[in-house]
C-alpha cells in the first residue's frame, strides 16, 4: 500500500512539474530547487525528485553542474527556422486542398477546434498540441500533392525533435491561435480565394515564430497575414 501511496505522490508532483513547464511557468533554463518545490507541494523530497528524473527521461530537465536540475534550453534560431519553413509548406497545402476541400468535412474541424478550447481551459497543453497537429493534418491532407505532403511530415518530424528538447510554449500564442482557426474554418466554408487562404494559412504560423520575437506588447498584435 506504501508503494502506491509513493507513486500517486511521484505522479502528482510529475503532473505538476510537467505542466509548469508547458505552460511556460518554468521557462526553458529555470533551475528546480528539489526541496523548495517539495515544500510548496507539501511533499517529501523523494517523490519531486523521481519526478524530476521522470522529466530528465522525458526530455524537458537535464542536469547542469554547480546548478543541477533546470528545463531543457531550447534552441531557439533552430525551432523558429524550422517553423518558418513549416509555414510555407503548410500554407501552400492549405489553399491547395481548400480547392477540393469536402464542405462536410469542416465540421470536423471546427469540432477539434472546440475540443482544443476545452483543453486550454483544463490547462492540458499536451492534448491541445496534439489537437492543433490534427487540425492541419486533416486540412492539408486534402492538398494531393504528396511530393509536398512528404515535405511537411519531415519538417514537422523535425520540430517535433527541437520541441523535444525543451518547452517552446507561448501561452498567450494559444488564444491567437484558435480564434485564427475559426477564421480559417470560416475562409474554408465560404471558399475565399486561393491567394487569401494562403497568405492566412502561411502568416498563421508565422504569428507564432513573431511570438519569440522581444517587441513592445502592442506590436505583438501585428498579422503577417493582413489583405
Amino acid at each position: 500500500m506504501e508503494k502506491k501511496t509513493s507513486l500517486n505522490k511521484q505522479q502528482y508532483a510529475y503532473q505538476i512539474l510537467r505542466s509548469r513547464i508547458l505552460d511556460g511557468t518554468y521557462s526553458p533554463g529555470y533551475r528546480l530547487v528539489i526541496n523548495q518545490i517539495a515544500k510548496e507541494m507539501s511533499l517529501s523530497a523523494i517523490p519531486v525528485r523521481e519526478a524530476i528524473r521522470q522529466l530528465e527521461a522525458d526530455g524537458l530537465i537535464q542536469y547542469k553542474p554547480y546548478s543541477g536540475a533546470v528545463v531543457t534550453p531550447i534552441d531557439k534560431n533552430q525551432y523558429l527556422e524550422t517553423l518558418s519553413t513549416l509555414a510555407v509548406l503548410e500554407g501552400y497545402a492549405t489553399a491547395l486542398s481548400s480547392q477540393c476541400f469536402p464542405i462536410d468535412k469542416i465540421v470536423e474541424l471546427q469540432k477539434i477546434n472546440e475540443r482544443m478550447k476545452d483543453s486550454l481551459e483544463e490547462f492540458d497543453f499536451v492534448r491541445f498540441g496534439n489537437l492543433n497537429s490534427e487540425f492541419h493534418d486533416r486540412i492539408c491532407s486534402r492538398c494531393n500533392n504528396q511530393y509536398l505532403l512528404e515535405n511537411i511530415r519531415n519538417t514537422q518530424n523535425r520540430l517535433d525533435s527541437i520541441r523535444r528538447m525543451g518547452s517552446a510554449f507561448k501561452p498567450v500564442r494559444v488564444k491567437q491561435s484558435i480564434e485564427e482557426h475559426d477564421e480559417l474554418i470560416r475562409m474554408l466554408r465560404e471558399s475565399r480565394p486561393f491567394g487569401e487562404i494562403e497568405s492566412f494559412a502561411r502568416g498563421h504560423k508565422m504569428n507564432t515564430v513573431l511570438s519569440f520575437q522581444p517587441q513592445p506588447e502592442e506590436e505583438k498584435t501585428v498579422r503577417f497575414f493582413e489583405r
